[in-house]
């Protein structure tokens, strides 16, 4: 199972009809620990995530997905290489920036929803624009609730939320500053079947009727194949990628590579 073609190699801007990137690896390493113990979770990967595209990361255990979604978004550094952010370098920025990059320009979904308790739905919504001494753009606020369901829910603190509301809520923070990039980590982890589904619904809704990036770190072949793309790692390498993938074809894939 081979990478196919298409991609914008790093290092150049996309030609005409080419796919704009959003965000890109260029020759990423990550190397845990010196000398015998070394381990390279990320062994010189390069990829590129479009622009108003959902890509699902996949692999087996220890493949190095979660270190590259950490290095993508500028929650860890890498060892080497490079991510860019649109024209932004992310590698070389002190951390002040680095934060502040975090804050308004990237969406955060994890799976353990990480809502503040003491604050009520709306709050944790509006928590990232707060921070950044941002307005919220009114309309687009409504259109996530609404969208999302959460109308009779946003004076209600994540205790009185079940997991399928707290995750909702932490989608719609994710969006509500209309970042560049979503990452989405294990986003239905915690969540049953149903939940899980209205979730990764909306995540590609949001691709496809608001123009927003996705990229989802998931184990669940069902989950993998709601996204446009399916980029497989195996021992911190690219083992290749998949195009409108189905649950099937993810998880013949998985298989392959031994997971």
């Amino acid at each position: 199972m081979s990478l196919q073609t298409g991609q914008v190699a790093a290092g150049r801007l996309p030609q005409d009809g080419e796919p704009r990137t959003a965000i890109r690896a260029h020759e990423l390493r990550k190397v845990y620990g010196q000398g015998d113990t070394a381990v390279a979770a990320l062994d010189g990967v390069s990829v590129d995530f479009g622009v108003g595209r959902f890509t699902a990361i996949m692999g087996p255990s220890g493949s190095g997905k979660s270190t590259l979604m950490h290095c993508l978004a500028g929650l860890d550094s890498p060892t080497d290489g490079q991510v860019l952010l649109g024209d932004t370098e992310l590698t070389r920025l002190p951390d002040a920036e680095l934060t502040k990059i975090r804050r308004d320009r990237i969406g955060f979904v994890f799976q353990s929803f990480n809502l503040l308790p003491m604050l009520s739905a709306k709050d944790n919504i509006l928590l990232p624009l707060e921070l950044g001494s941002r307005k919220p753009d009114q309309q687009w606020l409504a259109t996530l609730i609404d969208v999302l369901g959460l109308q009779d829910r946003l004076t209600h603190r994540p205790s009185e939320l079940s997991g399928g509301q707290q995750q909702r809520v932490a989608v719609a923070r994710a969006l509500v500053g209309r970042p560049e990039v979503v990452f989405a980590d294990e986003p239905t982890g915690n969540l049953d079947s149903r939940s899980g589904a209205e979730v990764l619904g909306f995540l590609r809704r949001s691709v496809r009727e608001f123009g927003q990036t996705v990229v989802m770190v998931t184990h669940d072949p069902l989950a993998a194949s709601y996204a446009d793309r399916v980029v497989m790692l195996a021992d911190g390498k690219l083992a290749g990628e998949l195009l409108e993938p189905t649950p099937e074809s993810v998880l013949n894939a998985l298989r392959q590579l031994g997971a």
